[in-house]
């Protein structure tokens, strides 16, 4: 049996950060080297895979997703099938990095969220840690959110305390977008200090609505508009957008707040595609104002809520994840906020591979017996070191 002495000691580790996102995409792998905790963090990115679900397992996590198309038997069957598919992730990004699994210290998972109830402390992740820990033969750390929960947060955002110890710049204000199934954004104020408050919460739909659309209208030939084309080709129709925005209650919510499927989800979509049907609009102008809604959700955030309260000094938006690659989105968003919108890869960073880094930092916080939480994002009474720990059998 692996000894694992803690607190971990080791000033560099080499780790392997897995994500799998509300989009249900896949799950990505960052196979990472951390020197340090805490502020002091560097990390560089050694390699990254993408290992795609197939259709089949996508529609089972999309059913399981939906209380009335769930069941407890195949909740259960689908820990394990997920725990090997991350498994298969962390295994890949290694061996095709050219290193073997025993270089790596340990394999940090988000999981797979299935149901999220934060205003009743409960949430669920699936992709059993004990299989990832078996296949691997790594430590494995996981399931991070129910620390914060437990201490009064809605365990949700995680990312933010990721982004305040990479991406504080002493001489700019910087809002961090990421845009996946959800929307999320961590504020950070020029010359934050460690141990400040931060902002950090869920700002509405990402691509989860004009996925959904996507496949309606393609009879799922399509899972995603690639590159925007579609929305490009389409026409925003302001009346309706507008009705979907001031329709939206939770935009209007005080923060800190989460979302995610449970609200945002195929239900709407089919709603949104078919009131676009009735109104006789083109399927590309529904795209187009399906994805103008979640430009709105974010510009209405940091343009209403967020610059009245840091008196205008956010100087630049930086985006990751998938909608980083929609070139309708991205154009869209710069012209609603009046300032520079930026890929990570223009501050020298993966927007593809960010959040699966983050879930590798995550868990180098941990073993290290570190906080890893944001009380002033997730609503936490109390600084945790969220995380759970599975030794290789």
């Amino acid at each position: 049996m692996t000894k694992l002495h803690l607190p971990l000691e080791k000033e560099s580790v080499l780790a392997v950060g897995l994500m799998s996102g509300t989009s249900v995409d896949g799950i990505d792998a960052a196979l990472v080297k951390i020197n340090g905790s805490g502020f002091e963090t560097e990390v560089e990115l050694i390699h990254f895979e993408t290992v795609n679900y197939d259709n089949a397992l996508k529609e089972r996590i999309f059913k399981v997703c939906e209380p009335k198309t769930s069941s407890v038997d195949e909740v259960c069957r689908l820990n394990v099938v997920l725990g090997e598919k991350m498994a298969e992730a962390a295994i890949k990004v290694v061996t095709e990095a050219g290193l073997s699994l025993g270089d790596v210290d340990f394999v940090s998972s988000h999981g797979q969220t299935i149901y999220h109830l934060p205003d009743e402390a409960a949430t669920l992740q699936i992709g059993e840690l004990a299989v990832i820990a078996k296949k691997t033969g790594c430590v494995t750390v996981g399931d991070f959110r129910p620390s914060d929960m437990a201490v009064g947060g809605q365990g949700a955002p995680l990312v933010p305390f990721v982004d305040m110890v990479l991406f504080t710049s002493a001489k700019k204000g910087r809002v961090l977008v990421n845009i996946g199934g959800m929307g999320n954004l961590t504020v950070l104020p020029k010359g934050l200090e460690q141990g400040a408050d931060i902002l950090a919460f869920d700002t509405g739909p990402g691509n989860v609505l004009i996925d959904e659309v996507v496949r309606l209208g393609t009879n799922g030939a399509k899972a995603f508009d690639n590159g925007g084309e579609l929305a490009e080709a389409g026409e925003i129709k302001e009346k309706w957008l507008a009705e979907m925005v001031n329709g939206d209650s939770y935009l209007t919510q005080p923060f800190p707040k989460s979302t995610g499927r449970e609200y945002y989800n195929k239900g709407m979509a089919e709603k949104l595609w078919k009131e676009g049907q009735d109104k006789g609009y083109s399927f590309e102008d529904i795209i187009a104002t399906v994805t103008a809604y979640t430009v709105r959700s974010i510009s209405y955030t940091i343009v209403e809520q967020l610059d009245p309260h840091f008196n205008g000094e956010l100087d630049e938006v930086l985006i990751g994840g998938g909608g980083v690659h929609n070139r309708f989105l991205m154009e869209r968003l710069e012209k609603e906020l009046g300032r520079p919108v930026m890929s990570m890869e223009e501050v020298g960073f993966s927007s593809d591979a960010k959040e699966a880094i983050a879930f590798a930092i995550l868990g180098n916080e941990f073993l290290r017996q570190q906080p890893n939480n944001v009380p002033s994002a997730t609503g936490a009474s109390k600084l945790v070191s969220m995380g759970k720990l599975v030794l290789p059998i």
